[in-house]
């Protein structure tokens, strides 16, 4: 099994986000069905631990994952990226063979 890791600019965010948020067991990484090429990647907050979560620690942070899910994004790297007005997560995905043109969404 491969895992998801996380880039230090990405712990330190999600580190910040769930201090604000003031509680939360981490963050869930997933896909959905969306955008021109099918998939789209979903971030939320984690509460509570679902029973098909495959759950991974990376940097102290946890990081919860269905298991439909991480058969797309088993391998992936998450990153932090602010450059000039955008800033937002970038998804490092090795299985990725084909992105859109405005990035939001992905097939393999």
């Amino acid at each position: 099994m491969m895992v998801i890791s996380l880039t230090h600019r990405a712990a330190t965010h999600i580190t910040t986000l769930l201090k604000k948020r003031g509680k939360g067991l981490g963050l869930r990484i997933g896909v959905r069905t969306s955008g021109c090429t099918g998939m789209a990647y979903v971030l939320e907050f984690v509460d509570k631990l679902s029973p098909d979560d495959i759950v991974i620690e990376d940097q102290g942070i946890k990081i919860y994952i269905d298991k439909k899910s991480f058969l797309y994004i088993n391998g992936t790297e998450v990153d932090f990226i602010k450059e000039e007005l955008t800033e937002g997560f970038q998804f490092n995905n090795p299985n990725v063979k084909y992105r859109c043109g405005c990035g939001e969404s992905f097939s393999v």
